[in-house]
């Protein structure tokens, strides 16, 4: 059983969330929502969904998680400005750990300093940052390279979710 961190702020994309947390709860991972703040409620942009944070960012380890998932929407722009989220994720990447990111969850990944030397994905209208960042862009429903997982929009979710899932088992 893996323990899977996911990086929440508000209004992030509803399904990028939602999907990928039951997924990975159903194939009998452990799940955590990490928050700015613990106990802190995160609602989705669409107002479908909301969760509570069980650990604030300042309170993160990378050696006790096996995986983080970043999902989209305006969440990533608030949590890459975190020191403490960015901290979490470079030190997830140092351990070689699995980090996905779907639609904007690359912002945290560029300000993690994550994406050189590799391939991604990401919402269009973050693809020149990606690149700037120094990852080769593929426009692709999903694209794994090393230790990175990247999705483009909530039509990839299933691509998404089946190559975290591979690589959690």
């Amino acid at each position: 059983m893996a323990k899977v961190a996911f990086l929440l702020a508000n209004n992030f994309e509803d399904s990028e969330m939602k999907n990928p947390y039951e997924a990975v709860k159903n194939a009998g991972h452990e799940a955590v929502i990490i928050g700015l703040e613990k106990g802190a409620e995160y609602s989705g942009k669409k107002g479908t969904v909301s969760y509570r944070a069980d650990l604030g960012a300042s309170e993160a380890k990378a050696d006790e998680f096996d995986a983080v998932v970043i999902p989209g929407g305006s969440a990533p722009e608030a949590l890459r400005v975190n020191d403490d989220i960015v901290r979490f994720v470079k030190d997830m990447d140092r351990q070689g750990k699995l980090i996905a990111g779907i639609c904007h969850g690359p912002q945290v990944m560029i300000s993690a300093d994550v994406l050189k030397g590799k391939a991604a994905t990401c919402y269009i209208g973050i693809r020149d940052d990606v690149k700037l960042a120094g990852a080769d862009y593929r426009d692709e429903e999903v694209v794994v390279s090393g230790n990175i997982v990247t999705s483009r929009t909530p039509k990839d979710e299933p691509a998404f979710i089946r190559e975290i899932l591979a690589r959690l088992n």
